[in-house]
């Protein structure tokens, strides 16, 4: 089906083409100054550090659902070997295929288009088989330091996770917001906890995938409103899935990534920091999640660490 009006009418209100200049290419992420950074460095108080990455691993997140998304394949090319003759040093050393976006990623701008656009009316011919992303790869988010926001909406709601299929709104992100004690304010990152990961880590792989809650086709509008970095939450598909509207496929990504310029991330684990921030009574921290810089990619891997 084409794009509905409905889309485009969102579209139209969250759209942030040329606020930075016609060549941006990090969109959102110039929110994030200098004065951002130093007030985030002033939520570390104990020093408590919580890492949010799922382990890169060959059974991992990815079931085949999503094509050529393969979980990392892990081997071996030297193993204890000496290199240098005899009685040397010995070196082991080795290799991993993965899709990028295996585990807990980053979504570049450049991982979705609509209407053969990108972020900034790029044409979406500029990915290419050979190339990657000439314009807006995940290489041009050179540095992700900012505070970090849980908002915990399946703990603001009363539950350990949320049923799948549960569209999460700007009315949810508000009673988690006022759970956390905190305004999302611009220059932000918010971590939207559904609770989704726990059939992950009790096991249960398909169950994670699907259905699964996530954000509403509704919120873009509000992270808009808040001037908010990037967002990112703790299921495979970080939209609602199935979607809300019949047919209409990824609509958050296309919204987020393609008329917003913010990027976006998957499978971050947030049940250990929905604890600690329960024992601390607080939701904000200085959150550390630096894209790798593979040129071109339209994805990466993160390791995210929350220190509060």
């Amino acid at each position: 089906m084409t794009l509905p009006a409905e889309f485009h009418d969102i579209a139209g209100r969250v759209n942030n083409w040329g606020r930075w200049g016609a060549d941006d290419e990090i969109g959102t992420l110039n929110l994030i100054t200098g004065e951002v950074v130093r007030a985030a460095a002033a939520c570390v108080r104990t020093g408590r550090r919580v890492p949010l990455a799922l382990p890169l691993r060959q059974d991992g997140v990815q079931t085949g659902m999503i094509p050529g998304r393969i979980d990392p394949l892990h081997a071996m090319v030297q193993v204890n070997q000496e290199l240098f003759g005899p009685g040397t040093v010995a070196c082991s050393d080795d290799v991993v295929t993965m899709g990028l976006q295996a585990g807990t990623h980053w979504d570049a701008l450049t991982h979705v288009s609509h209407s053969g656009r990108l972020y900034n009316g790029r044409p979406a011919g500029t990915v290419t088989a050979h190339g990657g992303a000439a314009f807006a790869g995940i290489d041009k988010a050179r540095h992700l330091v900012s505070r970090g926001v849980l908002l915990d909406v399946a703990r603001a709601r009363g539950v350990e996770r949320l049923d799948g299929g549960h569209a999460v709104t700007p009315e949810d992100l508000e009673a988690a917001e006022e759970l956390a004690g905190t305004r999302v304010r611009a220059g932000d990152v918010v971590l939207v906890r559904t609770g989704q990961m726990r059939l992950l880590l009790a096991g249960d792989r398909h169950a994670y995938a699907y259905p699964s809650p996530g954000l509403s086709v509704r919120t873009p509008e509000w992270f808009h409103a808040r001037d908010v970095a990037a967002v990112a939450d703790d299921t495979l598909t970080f939209e609602v899935f199935p979607p809300e509207i019949e047919g209409l496929w990824l609509p958050v990504h296309a919204l987020h990534l393609v008329e917003m310029g913010m990027l976006q991330g998957q499978n971050w684990n947030l049940e250990e920091l929905s604890t600690v921030c329960g024992e601390e009574g607080r939701h904000a921290f200085l959150l550390c999640a630096m894209p790798e810089p593979f040129v071109g990619a339209t994805g990466t891997p993160v390791a995210p660490v929350a220190v509060l």
